[in-house]
């Protein structure tokens, strides 16, 4: 989708509404396709005393694995972004500014898929206490308790043997 904004440049005060549906369901990340729903693109571009100002709010619904059980979950994503848009620089790049293509116009959806990927999570978890599965008997640690035997170091051993009780004979 392509955003005209050459007369929102053009004139102080101007508003633009746009609502968009990004089909990212072919994303690939970590081994899994996490987009289930499109994600839904909702914002506003506004000229505010000759500068031009993106709001944008992009949410969806996406469909994880545990980080630490391996469990299917799902959770709402959203995310707010903000930026300047311009339709030129005096002074070369800038990170915080997007540049308008020649025509005055912004490709819309491929700014929000760059926003959206940015801002996913790197470690995915179904609840913070999630405590995982354990590394011995593969146990999920969140419905039962570890089944492994615990073997003791034995360079410690000798240790171990002050923790046991003493057998007295009387």
């Amino acid at each position: 989708m392509k955003l005209d904004l050459k007369r929102v440049a053009q004139q102080p005060g101007a508003v633009l509404p746009f609502a968009a549906e990004l089909d990212l369901s072919g994303v690939e990340l970590n081994g899994g396709r996490p987009f289930c729903a499109p994600v839904q693109v909702r914002g506003v571009v506004r000229n505010r005393a000759g500068a031009m100002e993106l709001s944008a709010q992009l949410s969806t619904v996406l469909s994880l694995a545990c980080d630490r059980c391996a469990k299917p979950f799902e959770r709402e994503k959203t995310v707010e972004y903000e930026t300047l848009l311009a339709l030129e620089l005096a002074n070369g790049e800038s990170d915080d500014i997007v540049v308008l293509n020649p025509d005055g116009e912004l490709e819309l959806d491929e700014l929000m898929r760059e926003v959206f990927l940015l801002e996913m999570d790197t470690k995915n978890l179904c609840s913070p206490d999630c405590r995982g599965l354990c590394p011995g008997c593969g146990v999920d640690l969140n419905v039962e308790p570890c089944r492994c035997k615990r073997e003791i170091d034995p360079r410690l051993a000798k240790l171990a043997q002050l923790l046991e009780p003493e057998e007295r004979s009387e």
